[in-house]
Order: structure tokens, then sequence, then C-alpha cells
């Protein structure tokens, strides 16, 4: 690689990384607290916490990836066109590919690492964590709420437990069940236990209230009844596998007999052409930012910036492409779309930059932008220093 192909590599990498690590840290963040009731809830150390957060990094890389490198190419480059770097290298007779070939070598790179990231450690990385949150509400009961005290395990599903033995043996087992709109459920049994696994209450010498939507109560008297616990770890992630946490094997060649795809085999079509999708947005977006800002442009022409411009498109194909890939859980026929969206946005971009075309944004949408900017200016410059007038 040249002298001048390696600066701009590096160049633009640095600026990648300035996009990419703070936004990725404030989505993480978000992504992180919205799960701090795993600690408060369950009792679990804020060890288990930050291995939560860390198994939940891998799921938000894949998606930030491709704007930070459109921030990082459309921003060096225009760094570049305004500090002359650009129109020297035109004046010195080299070819547009010493832009070029940095910027797709990097996007290459980042496609293939978006790929191993979204095929190969996300999934184990949603498992584990869906193992992780399912352990912990399995221990709730036989460890963490407070004896003689009602707690609200999920919507509608209430326990008191009056005494905690040794071996997992609860007394005086008080279970509220209003989940099922249908009818309401009340458990009383004098003594409990959880199995070793977690995943089930069995009850001795008690009985269970059903009260129907008219009114009806039965009253029905048990010498030992089975309380699954799994249901109460469903909608926090509970054991069974669903598509977005099998392996790309799996996706490409399922099992029939599988009991989560035969229910819905629409959402393991639609996870498996995500993955092989997704990876190809970089490189779309690495030529979309290479078209808008990869030319030589004066001042005067830029009316708005290009990063703003490329982000806009980008935006707007990964909007598609969502949109594209969730139609495919209805219909197959879908599914050629999914593909299309990132190859044929490469393409017009790739035709493009061969016959030296510009991307022209709408007049309308360029008057209307230059139009909003100059007011925001022209209310900042109106508006008194602290120590002044306008």
């Amino acid at each position: 690689m040249k002298l001048l192909e390696t600066y701009i590599l590096r160049r633009i990498f640095q600026m990648f990384l300035v996009a990419l690590l703070p936004v990725l840290t404030i989505i993480w963040t978000i992504q992180v607290l919205g799960r701090i009731n795993l600690v408060t809830d369950t009792g679990q150390s804020m060890g288990s916490f930050m291995l939560l957060a860390t198994y939940i990094l891998p799921t938000i890389i894949p998606v930030v990836l491709p704007f930070a490198l459109v921030i990082g190419i459309t921003q060096t480059l225009t760094a570049m066109n305004n500090d002359s770097e650009l129109p020297v290298i035109d004046a010195a007779g080299s070819g547009r590919s010493i832009i070029y070939r940095p910027v797709m070598l990097l996007a290459v790179g980042l496609s293939l690492v978006s790929f191993g990231i979204t095929n190969f450690i996300e999934p184990e990385s949603r498992l584990g964590a869906r193992q992780m949150v399912a352990a912990a509400y399995a221990d709730l009961l036989s460890s963490v709420i407070e004896e003689k005290t009602f707690r609200s395990i999920e919507d509608g599903l209430y326990v008191q437990i009056s005494e905690r033995h040794s071996g997992r043996i609860l007394k005086g087992l008080f279970v509220v069940d209003y989940r099922d709109p249908s009818f309401d459920l009340i458990y009383y049994a004098r003594e409990g236990s959880v199995d070793p696994g977690g995943t089930s209450l069995t009850m001795r010498d008690g009985e269970v209230h059903r009260k129907a939507q008219d009114g009806r109560i039965s009253i029905v008297k048990f010498a030992s009844y089975a309380f699954d616990l799994s249901a109460m770890t469903k909608s926090e992630g509970g054991l069974p596998l669903y598509s977005a946490d099998r392996s790309l094997g799996f996706l490409l060649n399922p099992d029939p007999t599988d009991p989560v795809y035969s229910k819905s085999p629409g959402a393991f079509r639609n996870e498996l052409h995500r993955r092989l999708a997704d990876w190809l947005f970089p490189i779309a977006f690495s030529l979309i930012s290479l078209l808008v800002a990869g030319n030589t442009r004066s001042h005067r022409q830029t009316r708005l910036h290009p990063m703003v411009y490329a982000l806009m498109i980008a935006f707007g194909l990964r909007w598609l492409g969502f949109s594209v890939t969730n139609l495919t859980e209805r219909n197959a026929a879908y599914v050629p779309l999914v593909y299309a969206v990132p190859l044929i946005s490469s393409a017009i971009a790739i035709f493009m930059m061969a016959t030296n075309r510009q991307l022209q944004m709408p007049r309308f949408i360029g008057r209307g932008m230059a139009g909003l900017t100059g007011a925001v200016r022209r209310r900042f410059a109106s508006t008194p220093g602290p120590g002044g007038t306008a």
C-alpha cells in the first residue's frame, strides 16, 4: 500500500473509532440500565450484572458500526478537501483509486468483522444472557424473596413465603397468578421445594382456588402440585432456543421436528437472511460516502455537510432493509429484496463514480436545509454575549 493510501486509511480509521466508541457507549448504557432490575429484583452481584452487560455488547456493534464508518469516511474526506489535500492529489495526476482503495479495504474488513459478530458471537451472547437471567429468576424463590413479604415476580404473578429452610425447602407458600385474563388462580401450600435445576416448584398439602370471569369459584385440594417456574422467565429470556439464539448452521439447515421452529418457521427464515445481508451494509455505506464526499468540491458548492447528506441516505437504506427483512417472516417472496437493498444501492454508487456523476440533492430539500441553517446562524449571531450587545 502506498504512503498516501496508508495516510488516508489511518485518518479514516481514527475518525471511525472517534464516532463508534461514544455512540456505542451511549446505546450500550441505555440497554444496560434497562436491565438493572436483574440486580434489584433477584439480588445478583455487580459482577453478574457486568457479565450480562458484556453479553449485550455484541448485539449492538453490528448496528452502530456502518453508521460510524459513514461518519469516519465523510468527515475525513471533507476535512482533506477543506485543507486542499484532495485538490493537490488531483493536481498531481493521481487516480481516484488512491482514495477508493483504502476506504474499500477498511469497509471490507469491517464487513467481515460484522459478519463474524452477527453469526458467531452474537448468538452465543444472546444465549448466555438468556441462561443467566433464567438462572437468576429460578433462584428468586429459593434464596432471594424475603420471608412473610409479598413479591411481584412479573406482571400478574405474586409470591409469599412464610419460612425458608435449607435444601430449597419452603414453608407456607402463597402464590397468586393473574396472568391469564380468563381466570384467576390462588395457590396455598403448607410446604414446597424448588428443584435443583430451578425449573419447577413442587407444592405439597395445599389447595388451589380458581375464579372464572363469570364469578364462579372452584377449589381443588392437592397432595402434590408442580408449578412451572420457566413461565416466570419467559419474557426475560427463558431456556427455549429461539431463532436469534441459533447457530448459522442450524438456520441454514433447521430441524423440522424442533418445537420452536415448527411453531414459527418464518422467524427462522427472517433471522437467517438478516444475518446473511447485514454485513453488506458497511460496503454499501462506504460506496455512498465516497460518492458524496470523495470528489474535490469548492466551498460554494457545499450547501449541506456531506456527512449529513450521507447519513440521511444511510438511515433511509437501513430503515428500508429492516422493513424488507421483517416482511420475510410472513412471506418468503420478499427474500430477494433483503439482498437487493444493499446490492442495488452499491451498484448505483459504483456506476455513478465510474461515470463521474455527482449525487445531487433535490433542490427543494437543499434550499430548505440551507434556509434552516442560515436562520440558526442568524439567531445565534443576534444573541448578545454575557457582557455586550449583539
